[in-house]
């Protein structure tokens, strides 16, 4: 099948989003299938649906910017978290925060409040930044075609808790260039590795939240669906952790009588 712009809006309808909601994707273009007009179809789908809330997609860099590269530059470095994030950023009106290694971008309502300030950010999911307005604002979180591993935001609840071992302890050296040509120093700790990547096992979240109604499946062309109410799925994440701290240390399931 070949999916229209209509096709696509009538499955952003059937998930139960509102046309005021503030949406955050993440997303893989191979999973959602054939499209009349490709990626860009996808976008003017979601943008048209929103246009009174606010559509954001994370436009991630953690992949080049390091030791070696340490200059974040938001106009021109690409986004290493797919072809919809990369599109999107370039969109009219979007606006990118200045995070060096976990920024977003945003279009809609109070979109550049909501990117401001990350700039400040000294670690990849601070309270303060662009995943804590997410939660602050009741926004809901999609991810199409991709699983639970993909779920930044459980980095930030991770940050958040205090839990040990999720972030390095030296600080690098970035900086970033701003839209008229001058640098902002920017000590930054990135995460941690010492216990391997342990969002690997973030999907363990897929069976509590379905229970318990924080999330739900769906569609968006041919792409397997999850969307979740944000401020509900960190709460019962944190909730969690001060069980055990080291909850996504390994692939043991979270056990059913904790929620």
């Amino acid at each position: 099948m070949v999916y229209t712009k209509n096709d696509l809006i009538e499955q952003i309808e059937a998930l139960g989003i509102r046309s005021i909601d503030t949406v955050c994707i993440h997303s893989s273009m191979k999973a959602i299938g054939d499209v009349e007009g490709g990626a860009d179809t996808v976008l003017d789908a979601f943008i048209h649906y929103l246009k009174d809330g606010l559509l954001i997609f994370p436009t991630h860099t953690w992949d080049r910017i390091n030791e070696n590269y340490t200059i974040y530059n938001p106009l021109t470095d690409p986004s290493c978290v797919g072809i919809l994030s990369n599109l999107f950023m370039k969109r009219p009106g979007v606006v990118r925060s200045w995070h060096p290694t976990h920024s977003m971008a945003a279009l809609g309502r109070d979109a550049v409040e909501y990117v401001g300030g990350e700039e400040r950010s000294e670690t990849p999911c601070p309270r303060e930044g662009c995943w804590g307005k997410l939660y602050d604002r009741g926004g809901k979180i999609l991810f199409i075609g991709c699983d639970l591993t993909k779920n930044t935001i459980i980095h930030g609840v991770e940050e958040w808790n205090h839990i040990p071992q999720r972030l390095v302890e030296k600080y690098q050296p970035y900086q970033i260039l701003t839209s008229d040509g001058k640098f902002i120093d920017r000590p930054f700790r990135g995460h941690d590795s010492s216990q391997g990547d342990i969002s690997k096992n973030y999907d363990k979240l897929e069976e509590p939240l379905l229970k318990t109604g924080i999330a739900k499946l769906g569609r968006i062309g041919d792409a397997k669906t999850f969307i979740c109410d944000t401020r509900n799925m960190v709460d019962l994440t944190t909730s969690f952790l001060r069980k055990n701290p080291d909850l996504f240390a390994d692939r043991k399931p979270i056990p059913e009588e904790w929620y």
